[in-house]
């Protein structure tokens, strides 16, 4: 069995799959950018047209949640889940928190503000539902305080598919969030704000930042350059090419 993970440095439920992949010390997964992105045959090739995907024995597996429970059920050890079914429960519970009511929300206001666009965000006409999604952030970083673990990792003392969860969604919250026009919600909750600055010190959370970063930098390169217009009209025209075939 031959596997590939396609990634960019960028993609936060990339970042996932990949901080999962390092502390699982899992050296025979190639981890490369999708040779296709941003054309119609990638959007032919994978209907979702997202990435990650794990590439096994030339199939593709979509969806960062799935990838991560197939790793964990095909590479048990060493195990990134608890030991129990309710300390299974907390991990997904802390992860889903990452997922959806933290980096959905701060993509969407990334799409209304265009902070990952554009040089000056943009928000004349949508200031509703920027001031929606931030309320959304706020609360739910406050949620969070509430479940986070205390020792530096989100739970069970060590690194679990939480912290590969949480680590992205925080990473955008704090670099991304400051370019819509909105406070920060993580300095505002001490649990959170702890946790924030353990787990970056912990080796394979510190070696995504720096993907992360890496991604970021050159995502503003683009930005600055003015690229980024003409990245963003061949994903747009690969799609719909797609989508008519």
């Amino acid at each position: 069995m031959t596997m590939k993970l396609y990634s960019r440095d960028l993609s936060p439920y990339s970042a996932r799959v990949r901080m999962q992949i390092y502390a699982k010390g899992l050296t025979d997964i190639a981890i490369e950018q999708p040779p296709t992105y941003g054309t119609p045959k990638f959007y032919e090739d994978h209907p979702i047209g997202r990435i990650p995907l794990l590439e096994i024995d030339r199939e593709a597996m979509a969806e960062s949640d799935v990838i991560a429970e197939y790793l964990e059920e095909i590479f048990p050890e060493p195990s990134l889940l608890g030991a129990t079914p309710r300390e299974n429960a907390h991990i997904r519970t802390l992860a889903r928190i990452g997922d959806i009511y933290l980096m959905n929300n701060t993509f969407m206001l990334a799409v209304q503000t265009r902070v990952l666009a554009a040089q000056t965000p943009v928000t004349t006409g949508n200031e509703a539902i920027v001031a929606l999604l931030g309320g959304q952030l706020t609360s739910n970083t406050k949620a969070l305080d509430r479940m986070i673990g205390q020792g530096g990792f989100a739970c069970l003392g060590r690194v679990t598919l939480a912290d590969c969860a949480l680590v992205p969604a925080l990473f955008f919250l704090e670099n991304v969030l400051p370019g819509t026009g909105l406070a920060d919600p993580i300095a505002a909750n001490a649990n959170v704000a702890a946790y924030w600055a353990a787990i970056q010190r912990q080796e394979h959370a510190a070696r995504i930042l720096v993907e992360l970063h890496r991604g970021l930098e050159e995502r503003r390169e683009l930005i600055r350059s003015g690229a980024i217009e003409k990245v963003r009209a061949a994903s747009r025209a690969a799609r719909e090419a797609a989508e008519q075939t």
